[in-house]
């Protein structure tokens, strides 16, 4: 149709920009032979966790300079802690081995008394994906407030939650945790003035800031300011390598000297001391020099997945006309009697008509990550072309649903 050619021709710039049509992808996408011989090309869009490490992240695994870190004498993680403290504007950082357990050790420095409780948004990857360790583990209550769109919440609200000190009936509220950019919120980058203002409050009210920054670089990116300027208003920070960044293993908390000396026992705690860990470390290094740079193109192919499936999907999607921040595009699934799940299972089918149609045959694996919300996340493993005929897969198949009765 004139829509995919023009979206070909979109995505074509996109390759001439960027440079980057020829870069090697690794699980992304591959050619499956099937019964009649036909080739089936399948591009995975569930998740930018499932990059594998390229040639020349491998090179620096196997070149790393080791030592023991739970004796602080690996070379290449100390580097690694060092350059990303620098990074953050923080005094120091904590490489573990996951993002899940950064947040924990997070929340067990800043909370070393039981019952005490933090406001987390309600869509919070803290509150929702992490099983709740943060009442588990530490005997933190978690109190919601109401997550908006964009990721952000109502201030006042925020004001209102915050416990009064002088009840003893009451917990005492200790932290309040954000999270940048918000998965769950379409992977939005919440706005500069509202996370200074989140920070006043804090400060003011005795209350301190974790963020939850697993793609906090994305964020730096959609929002075109260094890292560094964000974190000006967080106590402490959790970022994951292992996903926008592409590394196969590993997540760096960063805070304070006291925070991080603090953080490093808790780490031995739950069993994240890591011996010659440096090879991981090198990893992440890699990623900072080499991926870091191009987050932009993963943003630029969800920005035009975004804009195909909108035009594609009328009566069958809703895509917020807000626009797409940073890697990630959810679908918004408005056509009664479909859902997400179904949504999600017709892009891995490949129908004879559909092939005789797009001369020649695409499966795109997506995430159903609610009853009536289908997410696809652009990453690393991912080049130009693989992104044009993914939307020729994703507008084809909603112009089929579009059609149904």
């Amino acid at each position: 149709s004139n829509f995919i050619f023009e979206m070909d021709v979109y995505l074509m710039e996109l390759h001439i920009l960027s440079g980057e049509g020829s870069r090697m992808a690794y699980s992304s996408s591959s050619a499956v032979p099937v019964a009649n011989g036909d080739q089936v090309t399948v591009i995975d869009f569930r998740s930018d966790t499932i990059t594998r490490p390229s040639a020349g992240m491998r090179q620096a695994i196997a070149e790393a300079v080791v030592g023991d870190d739970v004796y602080g004498e690996d070379p290449t993680v100390n580097e690694l802690q060092r350059r990303c403290a620098e990074m953050f504007g923080m005094e120091a950082a904590l490489f573990v081995p996951t993002g899940t357990m950064g947040n924990l050790i997070s929340i067990l420095v800043h909370c070393r008394e039981r019952g005490l409780e933090a406001i987390v948004g309600h869509k919070a990857h803290i509150l929702l994906n992490e099983q709740a360790g943060i009442a588990q583990f530490a005997g933190v209550i978690p109190r919601t407030i109401q997550n908006l769109p964009d990721g952000t919440f109502d201030l006042n609200e925020l004001r209102r939650l915050i416990r009064p000190t002088h009840d003893v009936h009451q917990p005492n509220t200790r932290m309040i945790c954000l999270e940048n950019s918000h998965n769950f919120c379409g992977g939005k980058a919440l706005p500069l003035d509202f996370v200074k203002q989140v920070y006043q409050i804090a400060h003011e009210n005795n209350c301190v800031v974790h963020t939850d920054g697993a793609r906090i670089l994305n964020a730096a990116e959609a929002l075109g300011v260094h890292v560094s300027e964000i974190l000006k208003y967080s106590d402490s920070v959790n970022m994951c390598f292992s996903k926008g960044l592409a590394a196969p293993v590993g997540s760096i908390i960063a805070g304070t000297r006291e925070f991080i000396d603090k953080a490093l026992r808790m780490r031995k705690g739950l069993g994240g001391g890591m011996r010659q860990v440096g090879i991981l470390a090198a990893a992440a290094l890699y990623s900072l020099e080499h991926v870091r740079p191009r987050l932009y193109e993963d943003h630029l192919w969800a920005a035009a997945i975004a804009k195909a499936a909108r035009k594609a999907g009328q009566g069958v999607v809703h895509i917020s006309e807000e626009g797409v921040d940073t890697n990630m595009v959810m679908f918004e699934v408005v056509k009664p009697g479909l859902t997400a799940h179904l949504l999600a299972d017709r892009l891995l089918q490949v129908t004879e008509k559909e092939k005789e149609d797009l001369g020649e045959s695409i499966v795109v694996k997506s995430c159903a990550i609610s009853p009536m919300v289908t997410r696809v996340v652009t990453h690393n493993d991912l080049n130009t072309d693989m992104v044009a005929m993914a939307i020729k897969k994703i507008s084809y198949v909603l112009e089929e649903f579009g059609k149904e009765e």
